[in-house]
């Protein structure tokens, strides 16, 4: 079973693989693998942000037709 997405965890991920990318700290082995794994990290986060959106204006949409 998958764990379920942490937007929490995959930004600190994010931050990792940065700072391993500035400090140099990657073999050259690594550097698309983790390149690759931020890619993927990164449109998890814009998708649950857009999925998070979405939510939110339909609460508010419901909100003024009730109010």
């Amino acid at each position: 079973m998958a764990k379920k997405f942490s937007y929490s965890e995959a930004t600190q991920e994010i931050e990792q693989i940065i700072d391993q990318l500035e400090a140099g700290d990657l073999e050259i082995d690594e550097l698309s693998t983790k390149v690759k794994r931020a890619s993927q990290l990164i449109k998890k986060c814009k998708d649950h942000l857009k999925t998070t959106e979405d939510r939110v204006n339909e609460i508010l949409d419901e909100d003024q037709d009730n109010g």
